[in-house]
């Protein structure tokens, strides 16, 4: 199987990264990860791009030229996929227009419900009794795109915030996998 190239976008710990690194190992798996683009120098998760030997990009999101500069490493790279996988910068019109390929995103939320940020405490604010992950693909509206695949589980009268994301990042980690592997079974 000759492997598809991927760019990981992250902005904090990278535990999505981390985990996607782990499957990409497996011979099967249909990705290597040969790029990671991140938004935040101060984040964690550009280490598991260090200790994985994987080229990464510390942009500076005030600067005009910054998506021209991804646009130029990832040809370089030949990507074919774009996760984003705790990205926190809205990805622009024009960048999804210029790159042309896939671009998945992973949301703690059973989409359509509860686009954008702090998902889980307006999850529990709703008093939902169901909550999970969503992996699509990325479309010029927030979280929007098609989706690829969903995961969930049931909310348990005490759960807070914290113990919702680390249910949900659980999930997470089979799911962007999953979802990989959908995107090239028949390619």
């Amino acid at each position: 199987m000759v492997k598809k190239n991927v760019c990981v976008f992250i902005s904090g710990y990278g535990s999505n990264l981390e985990s996607l690194i782990k499957y990409s190992r497996d011979y099967k798996f249909p990705i290597n990860i040969k790029l990671v683009v991140c938004n935040n120098i101060y984040a964690k998760g550009i280490l598991h791009a260090k200790k994985n030997s994987i080229p990464y990009l510390i942009i500076d999101t005030k600067k005009r030229s910054y998506e021209s500069k991804i646009l130029k490493e990832m040809k370089k790279h030949k990507i074919s996929l774009i996760c984003l996988a705790g990205y926190m910068k809205i990805i622009s019109k024009k960048f999804i227009q210029n790159f042309g390929k896939k671009i998945i995103n992973i949301h703690p939320s059973l989409l359509p419900k509860f686009k954008g940020l702090n998902t889980f405490n307006r999850i529990l604010k709703k008093r939902e009794k169901k909550t999970g992950c969503t992996v699509h693909y990325v479309n010029e509206k927030l979280d929007n795109g098609q989706i690829i695949l969903q995961k969930s589980f049931f909310i348990k009268k005490n759960d807070n915030e914290e113990i919702l994301k680390k249910k949900t990042q659980y999930l997470e980690y089979k799911a962007f996998a999953e979802a990989v592997i959908n995107i090239y079974r028949y390619n």
